[in-house]
């Protein structure tokens, strides 16, 4: 049982978490109050209803510095689970696991957070076709991480970095004298999947004209949006994006928009209320 996402070290992330907690000194508290050889039995529960993700990243700071220890994982993260699920039970030397704790938790909760507030925004437009996307932004080293939560809770994946697609923006257009010559030398680059950021529906047919492949629909109402997809005619996907709320989402589905992407999913989730708690023997 390891954790395993392509482009994340996950080994170079619980070394450098655990550094910055532990710190030069250590775990002054674990090493004056737990005895050597005393042992810990525990399980990580959820307090809320939660969508989990990344337990067995956070398994992996337990394992760090206590290799003996016992771990295994109760849920799958991706599945829905009810306030009061065990999600992962650990057996091992008491100091080494308590030392691990914070990290351990912090990393399931922010992961599981983003993954449960993902959820939501899914379920909102279940049924209207419509799919739901991640943006870039995301707090910086854990962009893998975060994404990686966002597919738990059943989002997709929309530009790992600057590299996988341009995106053209009213900045790139104005700094390139408009939308046709700013599309036309992303053609002339040979990038294949070219995204152009509309303000109004009066540029879609030159984005288009020019060649994108892909209209990011930026802050209109569901009115405009409608009438947007209609004028695309299915050309390209359409994309809605700027200020996408979860009592806002779903008349923007239906709208017939192809995706709606969401930056508050990885800005604004609140951690998930996760806790480390002993079993008695």
């Amino acid at each position: 049982m390891t954790f395993e996402l392509d482009g994340f070290d996950a080994g170079a992330f619980v070394v450098s978490t655990l550094a910055e907690d532990v710190g030069e000194g250590g775990d002054i508290t674990s090493r004056a109050v737990i005895p050597a050889d005393a042992r810990f039995d525990g399980t990580m529960v959820s307090r809320d209803a939660i969508v989990p993700a990344g337990l067995a990243l956070a398994a992996e700071f337990f394992r760090h510095l206590d290799p003996t220890a016992d771990i295994v994982l109760l849920v799958e993260d991706g599945a829905a689970v009810p306030a009061g699920t065990e999600l992962l039970r650990v057996s091992g030397r008491a100091r080494a696991l308590l030392t691990a704790e914070r990290s351990a938790l912090n990393t399931a909760q922010h992961l599981s957070g983003i993954a449960t507030l993902t959820r939501t925004y899914v379920d909102a437009i279940a049924g209207t076709g419509a799919t739901l996307l991640d943006t870039r932004k995301t707090i910086p080293g854990l962009r893998r991480l975060e994404k990686y939560a966002t597919r738990m809770g059943g989002a997709r994946n929309h530009r790992m970095g600057l590299w996988d697609s341009a995106m053209i923006k009213d900045n790139h257009v104005a700094v390139a004298g408009g939308i046709a010559p700013a599309v036309g030398r992303a053609v002339e680059a040979g990038i294949k999947q070219i995204i152009v950021e509309v303000d109004h529906i009066d540029q879609i047919a030159p984005a288009i004209d020019a060649g994108a492949t892909w209209l990011l629909l930026d802050n209109m109402v569901p009115a405009t949006l409608r009438e947007a997809v209609q004028m695309i005619g299915g050309r390209v996907p359409s994309e809605a994006s700027g200020g996408v709320r979860l009592d806002t989402i779903r008349a923007i589905a239906e709208t017939g928009v192809t995706y709606i992407s969401v930056g508050r999913l990885t800005q604004s989730a609140p951690a998930a209320d996760i806790g480390l708690d002993l079993v008695e023997s």
